[in-house]
């Protein structure tokens, strides 16, 4: 019997309130990165009507001027004239930066995992059998879990869902700044709704695209402008048949957006960011933390196990988690679930991941080279798929490795 179902997924434009607080905690974070590649930045926004409040942890020997970084990104992002109801020329900017705990650099600066987890030692499954390099290495900035995902549904190993809802809002937003579409504000959101069969995307059932625009513009120009210039070229058309729905503006107005009509805060997009909803999500948000911070680095290294795994072959769909305890470099669990589609046993799998994946911090960060100022960029649209990125976790350069492991547990 064939199985239906529908699954959602939404992406929202850098105009939306929350990704503004991602965008400037990740320009703050990037700003302070490049004069000072060893910071430890743990920066948090909120925006509402005419107000910005930047706030974290900042522990760092560089200078960056804030209220201009602030500034500067709020520009860039669109809101550059009243009309729009938030202007960043007129907007308040408040700063409250503190320096971070140094009960939390003890950990992270001084691990070294015999030391700090002697009593874990002979548990973490080959992880410190590795022999950890002489001297002080970065121990996790924190303890959690974090999820990566891949699948073979979308060229960039991506769900369809997401994949498609991010293709929409950077066409809104690339239409707004080339003046494509010329009345369109910064504040934008799509949703694709497509339907499985057998864990299969054969269609698109609907289409919702809500997005800013200027008070004078009919609603006919605006439905025609979004469903021609921006959902027919962005969608492929085998996707779309005559019941698919498509749905713009369905409140009929939105001229009122961005943080005058709703508050905005750092890290309340966490799905957006990841795999909009496919996978767990172990509740660690990325912008304006540093790569010592594994909310953000473990969700990248699994993110680039679980590409390279499907790349490989070796499963339809992967999901990976590994978890860390602060202080601690190596992780202490590692889990991987192909939801029936692996062609070995998962236990195999995670044997193969533990002998060619180096997954503490420090090895991350080098692989990685997450102390240069990458951020800005990843802080809309999603940290994951982005080939005009050329993401190091993105890469699939462990695939051949792979193979040859598997074919001697095989």
């Amino acid at each position: 019997m064939s199985k239906k179902i529908l699954f959602s997924s939404e992406s929202v434009t850098e105009g939306h309130p929350d990704k503004i607080c991602d965008c400037i905690s990740d320009a703050v974070l990037d700003a302070v990165i490049e004069k000072d590649p060893e910071a430890r930045v743990a920066c948090e926004t909120a925006v509402t009507t005419g107000l910005v409040l930047v706030m974290g942890e900042i522990t760092t020997k560089a200078y960056v001027e804030i209220p201009d970084i602030v500034r500067s990104t709020i520009k860039e992002i669109g809101y550059d004239n009243s009309v729009y109801g938030f202007d960043y020329k007129s907007c308040s900017v408040i700063t409250s930066i503190d320096k971070q705990s140094e009960d939390i650099a003890l950990g992270v600066d001084k691990a070294k995992d015999k030391e700090n987890c002697e009593n874990l030692y002979s548990q973490c499954e080959g992880y410190c059998n590795d022999n950890p390099a002489e001297g002080s290495i970065l121990g996790a900035g924190d303890q959690g879990m974090m999820f990566g995902y891949a699948c073979q549904e979308t060229e960039d190993y991506m769900p369809m869902p997401i994949y498609l809802a991010h293709k929409l809002t950077k066409k809104l937003t690339k239409l707004r700044k080339s003046r494509g579409i010329d009345y369109l504000g910064p504040d934008g959101k799509a949703i694709v709704t497509v339907e499985y069969q057998n864990n299969i995307p054969v269609r698109i059932d609907n289409i919702g695209v809500s997005i800013q625009h200027l008070p004078e513009v009919d609603r006919g120009t605006l439905v025609s402008d979004i469903v021609n210039k921006v959902i027919i070229p962005e969608i492929p058309k085998e996707l779309i048949d005559n019941a698919t729905r498509f749905m713009v503006n369905p409140t009929g107005r939105f001229v009122k957006g961005g943080p005058c009509a709703d508050s905005g805060l750092t890290g309340r997009k966490i799905i957006v960011d990841t795999y909009g909803g496919f996978g767990r999500h172990g509740g660690g948000a990325f912008s304006g933390k540093d790569p010592t911070k594994v909310d953000r680095t473990g969700a990248y290294a699994a993110r680039y196990i679980a590409k390279n795994i499907v790349a490989a072959g070796l499963a339809e769909r992967c999901e990976v988690q590994i978890a860390y305890i602060i202080g601690v470099a190596n992780p202490v669990s590692l889990h991987i679930d192909t939801f029936g589609t692996g062609k070995i046993h998962s236990n195999k799998i995670v044997k193969i991941v533990k002998s060619i994946f180096d997954l503490r911090p420090s090895a991350l960060i080098d692989n990685f080279m997450l102390k240069r100022p990458i951020y800005k960029a990843l802080s809309s649209y999603g940290h994951f798929g982005r080939p005009e990125l050329n993401l190091p976790w993105e890469q699939l350069d462990k695939v051949d490795e792979i193979k040859a492991k598997a074919s001697t547990l095989a």
